[in-house]
């Protein structure tokens, strides 16, 4: 990591590490099938505003947001390729939409009637409808696909066009649970049937990162890949079924300096509430990040930082904005000495997933929940 002066900490972004993991996806691809970047959540906590400029430039096709609002934001720093909103749009913004050319999903006939019931402009606007396979949250079930394309059928040609059919996995990162990711792609051949034969032509997609890697038979015309841009696998089951063929590199580092050291005898008791005594002399050295950062709080006296290339551990409580580690055994520790809270430093590395650990969580909420105001640098 390069140290920003003024700052105390800060996140690094490796765009050549974006590279890599969009050349290792497109490889998995038909010449035919296209490549939608997730980039909802503020880019999985990338920032928005450069990781999705950055995908449209490596050549990806589409874009996947969480909501209206962030594709605006896209759309404000340039980007022109075709974006889907992958959550729920307010029917107060179809007009919106429909004036911007972005691309909603439609998943339930409350959403349907409201844009059946615009009025026509020299535009319609465009939907991706949104089925349930058994994944049971967003989307239409098959026994109401008869009232669904008989809606969409009147509607031909009018203010909505069906530019989409699309589904989503609940198991299908996980290679040991490919029968229930099999029942699901079964049902959506026969929502793509049943669209066919009704005389529409959307583009088909279903598979996330994790059914790109798995379920070839599942990339139909396009994948939608998120946390696998990040560098990130889907799951640890993935990782070690497909971990020696193919190689991720995470994007992101996390990284802070030390703002002060001081030397503390042994029995003395460390933190809030006192949560940790001290066995032996010690100098700790105190880091100005903590929960309100993305240090998760239940690392209290678990997770670690690395300096100089070696592990520092925290001690006591995790703060609102402070943690203090133990340097006892690392020299040359001082005010100003740059540490990694994620990524590699020297041949020690912390990953997204350690920290997800200590909270019983994934490296999904991690990334996401990381500070957005920290400065994110991409290089």
């Amino acid at each position: 990591m390069k140290k920003p002066e003024d700052l105390r900490t800060w996140i690094e972004i490796d765009k050549k590490a974006i590279a890599h993991n969009y050349r290792v996806f497109r490889k998995l691809l038909k010449k035919k099938t296209k490549f939608l970047a997730v980039v909802k959540s503020n880019a999985y906590g990338h920032n928005l505003l450069e990781f999705a400029p950055e995908m449209e430039k490596l050549g990806v096709d589409w874009l996947g947001v969480d909501s209206l609002v962030e594709a605006r934001s896209a759309r404000a720093v340039g980007v022109k390729i075709p974006i889907l909103v992958l959550g729920c749009t307010l029917p107060l913004l179809y007009d919106e939409a429909r004036e911007s050319g972005v691309s909603i999903t439609i998943s339930n006939f409350d959403q349907l009637e409201k844009a059946l019931k615009l009025k026509p402009t020299k535009r319609s606007l465009k939907v991706h409808i949104k089925v349930d396979t058994g994944m049971h949250r967003q989307g239409f079930q098959l026994e109401e696909a008869e009232k669904l394309l008989g809606m969409l059928d009147k509607a031909k040609h009018s203010v909505v066009i069906v530019e989409g059919l699309y589904t989503h996995f609940a198991e299908a990162k996980n290679p040991r649970a490919g029968d229930n990711t099999r029942r699901q792609i079964s049902e959506f051949k026969d929502w793509i049937k049943k669209f066919h034969d009704a005389g529409f032509s959307p583009i088909i997609h279903a598979a996330a990162t994790g059914a790109a890697l798995l379920y070839p038979e599942a990339h139909f015309d396009m994948v939608r890949i998120g946390i696998g841009c990040y560098g990130l696998w889907p799951s640890d089951e993935a990782e070690r079924f497909l971990g020696r063929k193919i190689k991720l590199r995470p994007v992101l580092s996390w990284g802070a300096v030390v703002s002060e050291v001081k030397h503390v005898k042994k029995g003395e008791r460390v933190g809030y509430d006192f949560t940790e005594r001290l066995m032996r002399d010690t100098t700790l050295a105190v880091i100005p990040v903590g929960y309100w950062h993305g240090m998760p709080r239940l690392a209290s006296s678990k997770g670690r930082v690395i300096i100089n290339g070696k592990t520092a551990r925290i001690l006591g409580r995790v703060s609102m904005d402070m943690i203090v580690v133990d340097v006892t055994d690392i020299p040359n520790v001082t005010v100003g000495s740059e540490l990694t809270l994620v990524g590699r430093n020297g041949k020690e590395e912390i990953k997204a997933g350690e920290l997800a650990g200590f909270t019983g969580t994934t490296h999904y909420e991690i990334v996401t929940r990381l500070n957005p105001l920290i400065k994110k640098f991409y290089r």
